[in-house]
């Protein structure tokens, strides 16, 4: 099993902390970096040369939210072919077709009941870690 560099970008602690948990169980060996905002993300995609295989995202946090990053992201064209999952308690049509256009690669809504949450995590690295090269 392929092991991913992953950057999830959550503003709240209990959602990275759970998302480590769900990477331990599944059993790989990811390599999980973290930031709080979109503006912190932007600058470790940066620092990081675009190194990253996968970035989960939420779409409401302070400083610089969702949308904003995957502008920002999507402007670079070194950095906009990195595959961007968005997890997000925004359900409308709208937000979801907003994201789609910005260049993500799926849309989940986050879920209240940590055992859909988990299931929805679990699909996700399930599947990215059998597409990324």
């Amino acid at each position: 099993m392929k092991s991913l560099s992953i950057l999830f970008i959550d503003d709240d602690e209990i959602e990275r902390l759970k998302f480590k948990k769900v990477c331990n169980e599944f059993n790989a060996k990811n390599t999980i970096l973290e930031a709080e905002n979109g503006k912190k993300a932007l600058a470790l995609v940066n620092e990081k040369n675009a190194t990253f295989d996968l970035i989960i995202s939420d779409l409401n946090m302070p400083v610089m939210d969702g949308f904003q990053f995957l502008a920002e992201l999507k402007k670079n064209s070194s950095l906009k072919r990195i595959p961007i999952v968005i997890i997000s308690s925004l359900d409308d049509k709208e937000t979801i077709e907003q994201c789609y256009d910005l260049g993500i690669s799926s849309y989940f809504n986050k879920s209240e009941e940590f055992s859909k949450h988990k299931s929805n995590l679990l699909s996700i690295l399930d599947y990215w870690q059998k597409v990324v090269l």
